[in-house]
């Protein structure tokens, strides 16, 4: 694949129980804006178009979409599904998608609005410690989402070591 090919990332998906919850979560805690929504509570929706395209479990039922954005990076589409063999999300020694971050200057502030909005911090903020990451004030943290859901909240103020030794930079808003 050429490097032209992929631009970035659009958005990450997240199943979430209940949509409007969710919606109220990602908007308190991290200024999260809706954009729009593609299935509303009460659509009528070709469960079985879904059921196809998203590969779910027989039985599994889309009620909610919605896309929210952030101030900078990838939006986040909600999906509100049930069914009889849903598992809880998984923890981040799970194979899979384990947690996703977003960038913050104020990582105390931030750790407030998510506790405030019902989100459960792991920890405080901790010096990021890989060599190549170091710098000071770069830090991060993890934290739970009322619904079981990992984010990480990072913030990097310094330059970091890595930038010594190659021209490629991770993300920055």
């Amino acid at each position: 694949m050429s490097q032209s090919t992929v631009r970035g990332m659009d958005h990450i998906g997240i199943t979430v129980p209940d949509i409007e919850q969710a919606t109220a979560f990602f908007c308190a805690a991290l200024g999260a804006e809706v954009i729009y929504t593609s299935v509303a509570p009460g659509d009528e929706v070709d469960q079985e178009a879904q059921q196809k395209t998203l590969r779910l479990t027989p039985g599994t039922q889309v009620k909610a979409v919605r896309m929210l954005k952030l101030h900078h990076g990838p939006g986040i589409e909600l999906f509100e599904m049930h069914g009889d063999d849903q598992r809880e999300p998984p923890r981040a020694n799970d194979y899979g998608l384990q947690h996703f971050a977003v960038y913050v200057d104020d990582i105390e502030a931030a750790i407030k609005s998510f506790e405030q909005a019902g989100g459960a911090m792991f920890t405080g903020p901790k010096a990021l410690s890989f060599p190549p990451e170091r710098g000071d004030g770069n830090a991060f943290c993890y934290g739970r989402t009322p619904w079981g859901g990992i984010i990480e909240m990072i913030t990097r103020p310094s330059p970091m070591p890595y930038e010594q030794n190659t021209a490629l930079r991770r993300w920055q808003p």
